[in-house]
Formats: C-alpha cells, sequence, structure tokens
C-alpha cells in the first residue's frame, strides 16, 4: 500500500573510520552531542500511549474492509486513516530502536522494539484485504474518483502504482496467507545474525609484537588498517576467514533459505526470476542492472592499475586483498568534530544559502550522536522519523574518514529534511534507489572543499586516495556482491545444488575476473560471501550503492563544471530532486534531474574518474617521491 513503511524499516549505513575509536562514558558526553528523544515522545509513558493509541487506529482501519466500492469518500477516508497509522509508526518504532542502539546491552529497550515489530505484523495480517479491495476497482473508475476529488491528489501516485502491479496481487485470500509468513520470513535473516555475532567465537592471534589479539571484527579491520608488517595482515586474514570456513555449510543452509524465501515469493507473485521481483517495486527495468554489471565487468583496467600502484608505493613482493587497507602514507592529521561540522557545511554552499541555513539548524544539536560510549551500536546511519526529522547516529573518532562519514550522513539528513518539509506523508519516503545520490554527492563536495584548500602533495595524495578508495569499495565492490547475488539467485531459480563448494566457485571466480593479475588471491577468499550482511538481510541491494554513486557523479559534475548558468539549472534540478521524495518511480526522478541509467555511458564516467584519479595519484606521488 506505501513505501512509507519499507523506508522506516531501512537504515543507510555507512562504514566508521577505522581507527580505534576513544570510548566515552555516555553520561559525560555533553548533551548537544547525544540524540534528544523528547521531540518524538517525551517519555515511555507517552511511547506506551501511542503504542495503545496506534493499535486502536489500527483496528478502526481493519473496520474499514468492504467499503472501498462505495467511492472516492470510502477511498480517501481509507488513505487518510492509514497516513495516522504510518506516523504513528515512525515514531513508535522509532523511539526504542534508537535507545536501543546507543546501548544495545539494555534487554528492556530490546524487549520493548521486539513488541514493535509483533504489533507490525499483526497490522500486515489485518490490511492484507485492502489492495486487492482497492484492484478489484477498475482503474479507469478509481481514475476518475481521483481527478472528481482533489483531496485525492496527493495519492494518485501511490493508487495508480497498485494497478501497475496489479498481476503480481494476490486475492484476498492468497495475500493474506502471505502476510502470516512476514515473521517467518525474519528467519534465515536472524538465523545469520545469531550465528555470525552471538555464537560466533572469534579467533585469538599473536602477532610480531609479541601481542595477543583476539580477532573481532573491529579488531580485524584495524589490524589490516594499521599493521604495516605484511606477515601479520595475512595471519590475521587466514585466522579471521577460517573462523567462517569453519561453518560454511551453515552458512550455505541458510543462504540457501535466503534465496527459496525470495524464489517463492517471485513465483507467487508471478515473477520469471527474484531480481524481476526485487527490481519491480521501483519500477527498475532489469537491464540497468545488467548494464552496470557489463560495464563494470570491461572497466576493471584503472581498478587492476590502482592496485598495481599500491603494491609499487608499498614496496610489496605480491600484492594481495588484505593489502587494500594500509595506508601508501600516514595521515596524522586531526580533525575535531566541531572543526569538521563547520567544513562539510561550507563545502556545500555551491548549493544555495537556503539549503546552507536548513543544513546548519539540522547539526546544531540533538538529531545527532556524535561519540562512540560503550555498548552503542558501531557504524553510522540517518534515520527518519516523519513529522520529526531526521536522526544521524556517528561514532565520530577525529579522523579523515571520520569526516568524510559525517558528511555522507549529513547528506541523508538534509535528503530528509527536504522530503519531509515538501511533501505529504504518502510520498515523504525516498527510496533507497536514490538515496545514495545525496549522501555521495556531500562527499563529492566536501573533497572538491578540501583539494581547493591544499597544495601540498602529500595531503593531495591522501584526499585523493580517499575518493579512489570511495569508488573501489561504493561502485567495483558492491558490483561484484551484485554479480554474485544474481548468480547464487540463478542456482536456486535452476533448481541446482546451493552447496558451499557452489558459492566459493562463484566468489572465487569473480575474484580473478575483477582483480586479474593485479592481486594474487587467496585461496580463503573464496569464503567471504558467508559474513556479508547484505546477502542475508537484504538481497539485491547493493547494486543501488553503485548506481547511486554513478547518478551523484553525473550531477556533480553538471552541478560543477560549464557555464554558470548551466550549473544554476542543473543545481536546481538536484534540490528538485532532493525535494521530490517519494512522488515518482527513482528512475524517472532521476533522469527529471539529469541522469540516465539505462544508458551506458552514465556506469562508464564512474570508470574514466577513475582512471583520471588514479593518474592524478601518480602524479602526487612522484611530487612526494622526489
Amino acid at each position: 500500500m506505501y513505501r512509507s513503511l519499507a523506508a522506516l524499516l531501512a537504515l543507510v549505513p555507512a562504514a566508521s573510520g577505522l581507527a580505534k575509536p576513544e570510548t566515552h562514558i555516555r553520561a559525560e558526553i555533553p548533551a548537544q552531542y547525544r540524540w534528544d528523544f523528547t521531540a518524538i515522545y517525551p517519555n515511555w509513558a507517552a511511547w506506551e500511549a501511542g503504542m495503545a493509541d496506534m493499535q486502536v487506529k489500527m483496528d478502526a482501519f481493519a473496520a474499514l474492509k468492504g467499503t472501498l466500492k462505495n467511492g472516492a469518500p470510502a477511498v480517501l477516508k481509507a488513505y487518510q486513516a492509514f497516513d495516522e497509522i504510518g506516523m504513528m509508526q515512525y515514531k513508535v518504532y522509532r523511539y526504542p530502536s534508537l535507545q536501543r542502539d546507543t546501548d544495545t546491552r539494555d534487554q528492556e529497550v530490546a524487549g520493548k522494539f521486539q513488541r514493535v515489530g509483533a504489533i507490525f505484523a499483526k497490522f500486515g495480517t489485518a490490511t492484507a484485504w485492502f489492495t486487492p479491495e482497492l484492484l478489484s476497482i477498475p482503474q479507469a473508475t478509481m481514475e476518475q474518483w481521483i481527478a472528481a476529488t482533489p483531496a485525492l491528489a496527493p495519492y494518485r501516485y501511490t493508487i495508480l502504482d497498485n494497478y501497475r502491479q496489479q498481476t503480481h496481487v494476490l486475492d484476498e485470500k492468497g495475500e493474506r496467507l502471505l502476510s502470516f509468513a512476514s515473521r517467518f520470513n525474519q528467519t534465515p535473516t536472524a538465523t545469520f545474525q545469531e550465528l555470525s555475532t552471538s555464537d560466533i567465537k572469534f579467533p585469538k592471534v599473536t602477532l610480531s609484537d609479541g601481542k595477543e589479539l583476539t580477532l573481532s571484527p573491529g579488531n580485524y579491520q584495524l589490524v589490516l588498517a594499521t599493521n604495516y608488517h605484511q606477515a601479520d595482515r595475512a595471519k590475521a586474514f587466514e585466522a579471521y576467514l577460517k573462523t567462517y570456513a569453519a561453518t560454511e555449510h551453515t552458512y550455505a543452509a541458510i543462504y540457501n533459505g535466503v534465496m527459496e524465501r525470495g524464489w517463492f515469493t517471485a513465483q507467487a507473485r508471478n515473477y520469471p526470476t527474484t531480481l524481476d521481483a526485487a527490481l519491480d517495486g521501483d519500477n527498475i527495468p532489469p537491464a540497468v542492472v545488467s548494464t552496470l554489471l557489463d560495464a563494470v565487468r570491461a572497466g576493471t583496467g584503472p581498478l587492476q592499475r590502482y592496485l598495481k600502484l599500491r603494491k609499487k608505493l608499498l614496496g610489496l613482493e605480491t600484492y594481495h586483498l588484505y593489502d587494500g587497507q594500509i595506508p601508501i602514507f600516514k595521515n596524522e592529521k586531526v580533525y575535531p568534530y566541531e572543526t569538521s561540522k563547520d567544513l562539510v557545511i561550507s563545502s556545500v554552499a555551491p548549493l544555495g544559502e537556503d539549503y546552507v541555513a536548513k543544513y546548519r539548524k539540522f547539526v546544531s544539536g540533538g538529531r545527532i550522536d556524535v561519540y562512540e560510549n560503550d555498548g552503542k551500536r558501531s557504524g553510522a546511519y540517518c534515520a527518519g522519523v516523519y513529522g520529526v526529522g531526521p536522526y544521524l547516529l556517528l561514532n565520530y573518532n577525529d579522523t579523515l574518514d571520520a569526516v568524510f562519514t559525517f558528511a555522507h550522513e549529513a547528506g541523508h539528513g538534509m535528503h530528509t529534511v527536504l522530503s519531509y518539509e515538501t511533501q505529504p506523508f504518502v510520498t515523504s519516503g525516498y527510496t533507497i534507489f536514490v538515496a545514495e545520490v545525496a549522501s555521495t554527492t556531500n562527499e563529492r563536495f566536501l573533497l572538491n572543499k578540501l583539494l581547493a584548500t591544499t597544495t601540498d602533495p602529500k595531503e593531495r595524495f591522501l584526499l585523493l586516495q580517499h575518493a579512489v578508495d570511495s569508488i573501489v569499495g561504493t561502485f567495483y565492490t558492491q558490483v561484484l556482491f551484485a554479480d554474485y547475488e544474481l548468480q547464487a539467485h540463478r542456482l536456486v531459480e535452476q533448481g541446482r545444488p546451493v552447496t558451499s563448494a557452489a558459492l566459493n566457485a562463484i566468489y572465487l571466480k569473480l575474484l580473478k575476473d575483477y582483480y586479474g593479475d593485479a592481486v594474487t588471491i587467496d585461496d580463503a577468499y573464496k569464503y567471504t560471501w558467508t559474513r556479508i550482511p547484505h546477502f542475508y538481510n537484504s538481497p539485491y541491494y547493493v547494486y543501488q550503492y553503485a548506481t547511486c554513486f554513478a547518478s551523484s557523479a553525473k550531477l556533480f559534475k553538471d552541478m560543477t563544471t560549464g557555464e554558470p548558468a548551466a550549473r544554476k539549472t542543473a543545481t536546481e534540478r538536484y534540490l528538485t530532486l532532493l525535494r521530490s521524495g517519494g512522488k515518482d518511480y527513482p528512475m524517472v526522478q532521476l533522469q527529471k534531474a539529469g541522469v540516465d541509467l539505462t544508458q551506458r555511458a552514465t556506469v562508464q564516467a564512474v570508470v574514466d574518474q577513475m582512471d583520471e584519479l588514479v593518474s592524478q595519484m601518480e602524479a602526487e606521488a612522484a611530487k612526494i617521491t622526489k
């Protein structure tokens, strides 16, 4: 019925800085650097009242069954009722979920959060009648009702999108039956979470300095990013990957469950493939994914060239994937949060005074949880609350990576601010397909600002390297992941065995296809698929990182190059995209902003940019080594 609930349940994550952040006692962190939850509810009693009120409204909505045929007023009543419930869902969901993430050890808050999931599942079953009943009304009749009823205008896109997908909607009994599976469908994901977090036993290794280290995910990344002894990195890599390899068959069984669930849903809703089913909700042509994969597979040259440059500058005889995070040159510059806040605000000045003023207000306090504390969730994300605004989670640690993460998440935040203030609730939730455009565009503005303020070869090299590493991580790596997902799902669709050996073979071949002779592919890397959360949590999600990255590259170029009038027009198109929320199909939104992802040239532009950046790195490196 709505995209808003899916948007509510989706977080937009990013990796935090790799340096180990200082741990703070939460109560000692100044209030302006912590979330203020009172804008959502003043206290838990108000939250409980909100839960009770929402239940009453859900029951009232369920009672509307059978009324839609009565005409436009009945349809309007149903949609307005769902708006009320949807806005309440944002609040009752975020209030415990955000507090849980500030201290994941708090079981009382975790219990409250589980209650929300249960009531959402119950509502899904109670509303299974709605779409089939809506679609029993002829589309021509519905369009007449919309035209004659101005109050229905905000719902036009959402209503007609149901008709677009009509062939994939079951009758009421079928929809109700599928709704009963909503909680069960989370079983493979939940099993992966338990196996990969709660039950996993990470190994201990003794490194060359004689110190013993438990290779938790954070410590493993720390070794790869800070330990200049290649033998130590190799030792950590072997031990860490073998931890997952020890239960490879279980991971394969879980992943098979994820894919079988997707194939069941695709067949139940009359889609030819799981990819078609995954893309149809946002009306994305499958050709977008095939064009992306083909262009990137043909454009791995700059990636391999960069890795060979790293090998040369690091002075390594052989180069491995576990060498990819170690800095070529050390960056000891510190970026305090307050300084970085001013920096990221000034970097987006080209977007206009209004954008900057709203940006400044948003980061002024209460909406960004800045520093790490004991028990706090790692990483970073943006989470919206309609009627209140966005909340950002950071684990800021004064590094360059932390500054870019801040700019990235604040880009999501400003996308949310502009969407919420412009769109009615029904079209306020933008899709993932456009979400990463705003975040990566803000990163591009920050990089531009930093490069414009320094002539130091080493500092420029580090900034260029950050840009290249972003392309490697957000573009090449995510496309490799998407390539893997597509091939793995085809095993299920074709009725072929899904075993760890089959999955290992797919992944290992992809590594060789993408990295060529630039990297020595260690056999243990074939197990990487076992530990990628997106494969289990949100299939067919990762390709969108790459399409968004390609989109932001095109939009940024249009806004920063060419004649002033053309740049101004491109900037207004971009801001219109951010203000448009979810009022149209994402491909249409991007095309209006100036991006056509069906064109191979859009993807090729990122490959060309990578090539240019590597050339600039080579030039700066030559100055440094002199």
